[in-house]
């Protein structure tokens, strides 16, 4: 079983930066991954990151957003430069674990233009 917790997020304008953290308790994790959820929309993956750090970017966020990870803190982050009203959306992590999903809270993240 594992628990992941996430902080960070919150209002900013258009043009700034957040960064989101994802704690696992629990278990080691392995690949990691970053989805959210714009209002009335589907969920969609932003990002991911393999335990080697190899890491994979939507197109949409490609270039503004890195994953990145410190395994002896079993936290992965998310680092959101040049944010645009677009990405207003619910922010999930997520592990895969024995072939069962685990997601974070959700973490609000709005940006106003």
């Amino acid at each position: 079983q594992v628990q992941l917790v996430q902080s960070g997020g919150g209002w900013v304008q258009a043009g700034g930066s957040l960064r989101l953290s994802c704690a696992a308790h629990g278990s080691i994790i392995n690949a990691m991954a970053w989805y959210r959820q714009p209002p009335g929309q589907q969920r969609e993956l932003v990002a991911d990151i393999t335990p080697g750090s190899s890491t994979y970017y939507a197109d949409s966020v490609k270039g503004r957003f890195t994953m990145s990870r410190d395994n002896a803190k079993n936290t992965v982050y998310l680092q959101m430069n040049n944010l645009r009203p677009e990405d207003t959306a619910v922010y999930y992590c997520k592990t895969t674990i024995s072939w069962r999903d685990f997601w974070g809270q959700g973490t609000q993240v709005t940006v106003s233009s």
